[in-house]
């Protein structure tokens, strides 16, 4: 993949792997155009990178994703990548209380749902370029779940078969389609929910790194781009998977010794 003169559109873009993402886009000549639903984060990155362009907008919300693209094309026609960066990981215990019974669900509105919504409606416009790209954020989760983050967990496995039938459909135009499959990185999602005992043993890889890694596996056309810890859990899966999900499942049963409400 080119990776110099290109339009690209970076949703949750505004921290994290997403901005670092568009900083390093961005040095290689790139427009980057970034999303998010927090407008004081979208200021700090534009304050950051005066050259980013900035979006407030929900990917969870099918009504905004349609302003999204309406705004899009209209001021960047040239838009020729899509990375569908947007998602949010929790701990979860589903033997707790829930009051709402519909948040239950929201890593799939936003971590599966909202990229295939976003395809959806941008697929047309990006057919339409002489070369284009989707890429689409997963995890290493996508290969062995995390016991203690199901949802999230089943998202991401959810995402990587989309992307494999997304490439095979696209296989006959000028998109190229791609999958990043990031280890634990040092993120607030990664932080996020979740304690040292929690991720023992997991020293997560620095955003700084993972983008690196991305940059190069796009440029070199490796469609599945897995990363530090993601490729060991994708080869795990394959010759020992009761071995290594039962590894992953040890803050799960730790979590499930305690009261709901301490866990």
């Amino acid at each position: 993949m080119n990776l110099s003169g290109n339009t690209i559109l970076v949703t949750g873009g505004s921290s994290g792997i997403g901005l670092e993402l568009a900083r390093r886009l961005l040095a290689l000549e790139n427009v980057v155009i970034v999303t998010g639903r927090d407008a004081g984060k979208l200021a700090d990155a534009k304050r950051r990178l005066p050259q980013l362009h900035t979006l407030q907008s929900d990917a969870a919300d099918s009504e905004a994703i349609g302003r999204l693209h309406q705004t899009v094309t209209q001021q960047f026609p040239a838009l020729n990548v899509l990375i569908n960066n947007a998602g949010i990981m929790r701990k979860i215990n589903l033997h707790a209380p829930a009051p709402d019974v519909y948040d239950i669900t929201r890593e799939i509105d936003i971590n599966l749902v909202a990229p295939i919504r976003m395809i959806k409606q941008f697929l047309p416009h990006l057919k339409q370029q002489r070369a284009a790209a989707i890429v689409n954020v997963s995890s290493g989760l996508a290969f062995v779940p995390f016991a203690i983050s199901p949802v999230y967990s089943a998202t991401k496995a959810a995402v990587h078969s989309f992307t494999q039938s997304l490439r095979v459909q696209l296989k006959n135009t000028r998109i190229k389609v791609f999958e990043l499959a990031p280890p634990g990185t040092d993120t607030a999602l990664f932080r996020g929910d979740f304690t040292e005992a929690d991720v023992k043993g997991v020293t997560p890889m620095p955003v700084a790194k993972l983008a690196e890694h991305a940059i190069a596996g796009l440029r070199a056309d490796v469609y599945e781009i897995r990363p530090g810890l993601a490729n060991a859990l994708r080869l795990m899966s394959r010759v020992a998977p009761q071995f290594i999900f039962k590894q992953l499942s040890r803050s799960a049963n730790t979590m499930l010794a305690e009261p709901p409400g301490q866990a």
